[in-house]
């Protein structure tokens, strides 16, 4: 059974590399004859795996698209950069991919023999990342999030240092329910046993998360959803800047780019008001760019000076680039004249 079970596993791994596979080439390669391959072939149906195959003398088999994803085969190499994929998914959020990467981490990394996480951890190390007006510190350590991740879905409680936003440090003990990516941040949804109550944590200010071994049941959580649980909580807590814009476009225009991290009320057919809060004017100002319409600031008075930088900043750089062309054409033009 061991060796049947090993060589369904090859021929799965064989006919996921190549398109298209000869019978006779393929029971080759297994070391089998045609007869074994077909009932290995069978055997592979019966998994899920959709096999077709062509008969008469050139006949052969491949992997066709199935109505569900079947289990996948990999080797080390697709392995290590599956994971390092998954750590940039998970680090960089896109809208929809960042929890489901996540997910695909902490199963990858589960079953990953030491050597494969070490070639993973040389690679993170030796890549630079950027971060789009992220603030200082806001980093998360995929590790951390893998294991957070990890106890999210096996119901394990969970502890951990965290930092508040007053800067006092406290160890916290957890039943993790979900993991919440929203705007640029990463959040844990947890029911805290230190304070029986249902509690959102950032992150980036969670340290050494440990599963303790203990498993538990599940509670009701008292919102729709992890994600509307966040939200709230986001709404009522104190932020520096309070922004306020009319912009020169349809609502469901300006909801379609940022209503994720704003509220968007319609003023009439060709504009809209936008509010958000921000812990710096940076994010707002590009997500009021990002929209590609006039807009005009309400508040605050700082947004308005911020914005005039900005603009000062990107005029010089324009004529700069106006003046290099206009001395490009002119030299080109004298050239021309010989």
């Amino acid at each position: 059974m061991a060796n049947t079970s090993n060589r369904t596993l090859r021929l799965l791994s064989l006919l996921q590399t190549h398109r298209y596979w000869p019978g006779d080439e393929l029971a080759d390669r297994l070391g089998v004859s045609v007869r074994t391959l077909r009932r290995d072939i069978d055997r592979l149906r019966e998994l899920g795996y959709p096999v077709e195959a062509q008969r008469g003398v050139a006949g052969g088999y491949q992997l066709a698209a199935g109505a569900v994803l079947p289990p996948l085969v990999i080797d080390d190499e697709e392995a290590v950069a599956l994971a390092v994929g998954l750590q940039a998914a998970a680090e960089g959020p896109v809208e929809g991919i960042a929890e489901a990467s996540v997910r695909v981490l902490a199963k990858v990394v589960q079953v990953m023999p030491p050597r494969l996480r070490r070639r993973v951890d040389a690679l993170r190390a030796m890549t630079v990342r950027t971060d789009w007006g992220g603030s200082a510190g806001s980093g998360v350590d995929p590790d951390e999030l893998t294991v957070v991740a990890l106890a999210c879905r096996d119901a394990e409680q969970l502890r951990f240092s965290y930092t508040a936003a007053d800067g006092r440090h406290a160890d916290r003990h957890v039943e993790p329910h979900r993991l919440v990516c929203l705007g640029r941040r990463w959040y844990l949804v947890a029911y805290d046993l230190g304070r029986h109550d249902w509690r959102t944590f950032r992150l980036d200010r969670l340290a050494v998360p440990q599963g303790v071994g203990i498993r538990f049941g599940s509670r009701a959580l008292p919102a729709a959803d992890a994600a509307a649980f966040v939200r709230a909580g986001l709404t009522t807590m104190p932020r520096p800047y309070r922004v306020e814009a009319v912009v020169d476009a349809p609502a469901a225009t300006v909801r379609g780019r940022i209503g994720r991290w704003s509220t968007v009320e319609e003023v009439d057919a060709g504009s809209c008001r936008v509010r958000m809060t921000a812990d710096s004017l940076d994010w707002p100002m590009m997500a009021l760019g990002s929209v590609r319409a006039d807009f005009h600031v309400v508040g605050p008075p700082e947004l308005l000076d911020r914005i005039g930088e900005w603009g000062d900043r990107f005029l010089r750089a324009a004529r700069e680039v106006r003046e290099a062309r206009e001395a490009r054409e002119a030299r080109e033009a004298r050239e021309a004249r010989g």
